[in-house]
């Protein structure tokens, strides 16, 4: 059992057992801060993240990513996994069609936002850096589709993989915003079933309790310019309205996770979100669980999905690549 939390400057709460043990980001950067804040500026702009009319929200969403650059120095193939429409995208220098690692990635975007074409850019620098090939799919999206939709969708695609050549032991899921909501939901219907489990799991900035009982919604209301408990609200009704907020199919906070594979969190230390990710990673490691807990100084919800605008994506992107070689049974050839 271990969990190593890595922490740096900002705002926010932590809990206790987390904020022990040893840090080991760097402060943030004048480069950093600049840069972060220039991307909140360019986000509210865009309208991604403003009003209450979440098909809006998605155009908007789907404009700004288009205008950002696609994937460099990779191959994509579409496919149908189990029904669910995804691109699998390899390091152009592998050979193909089927490799021997994969990372299953889910995009975040509240569940009613987000496609192959707005996280293509952050799955193939994960294709690249952990040299295995990343299944990047589009699950049915809310207010269209409701709960279980989209989690039913995660899971095919992960059968997908294990019935297309791929050990689990070579298999990593990984996630962001709500699509690392979907990742641990994976992995506990997994636990569930008694079925195979990935190598290990990527939880980036995840939501793990819909119903918003921690203190940092609330301590980090003025340093977290998109996420708080009126914005998790509005996700889950858009998903999920007819289920309880504290329903462990919906928040993974309140699931059984004993005997949960080796788990990367990474947070930034302005969300909301942190101290109920903190608490999530509590609640893994006295389980059992091996967790590592990453809080990033000054960063906000998602900022791991713009690699081209932001240092501190480009690192948490290579930390993530890294997690997964480690925990690949089959290391790539260096």
């Amino acid at each position: 059992m271990a969990m190593a939390v890595l922490l740096g400057a900002g705002p926010g709460l932590i809990s206790q057992a987390a904020a022990a043990e040893t840090s080991e980001i760097a402060p943030q950067t004048k480069a950093s801060s600049e840069q972060i804040e220039k991307l909140i500026g360019t986000l509210r702009d865009s309208g991604v993240v403003s009003g209450a009319d979440l098909l809006q929200r998605r155009s908007a969403f789907e404009k700004l990513m288009a205008s950002t650059p696609g994937p460099a120095r990779v191959q994509i193939r579409r496919v149908d996994a189990n029904g669910v429409d995804g691109d699998l995208i390899w390091p152009a220098r592998l050979h193909h069609p089927i490799g021997r690692r994969a990372i299953l990635y889910l995009h975040g975007g509240g569940f009613y936002s987000g496609s192959l074409r707005t996280h293509a850019n952050i799955a193939g620098s994960l294709a690249k850096a952990a040299s295995a090939d990343v299944l990047l799919v589009d699950y049915r999206l809310a207010p269209e589709n409701r709960f279980p939709a989209q989690r039913d969708d995660a899971i095919a695609a992960y059968r997908w993989l294990l019935t297309s050549g791929y050990k689990a032991g070579n298999i990593v899921i990984a996630g962001e915003s709500v699509g690392a909501t979907l990742a641990i939901e994976v992995v506990l219907n997994q636990l569930r079933l008694s079925g195979p489990l990935p190598a290990a799991v990527v939880a980036m900035s995840p939501i793990t309790d819909f119903a918003a009982t921690g203190a940092s919604p609330a301590a980090n209301a003025n340093s977290d310019p998109f996420m708080n408990k009126a914005e998790l609200t509005l996700i889950h009704d858009a998903f999920a309205r007819d289920r309880p907020a504290a329903d462990p199919d919906i928040s993974p906070f309140y699931g059984n996770v004993s005997g949960f594979p080796p788990l990367l969190i990474q947070v930034g230390a302005r969300e909301a979100l942190l101290d109920d990710t903190s608490r999530f990673a509590d609640k893994v490691r006295q389980a059992g669980g091996n967790v590592s807990l990453e809080v990033w100084p000054g960063m906000i919800h998602q900022w791991q999905i713009f690699p081209f605008w932001l240092d501190d994506a480009r690192k948490s992107n290579e930390r993530v690549a890294q997690f997964a070689i480690a925990h690949f049974v089959d290391k790539p050839m260096q």
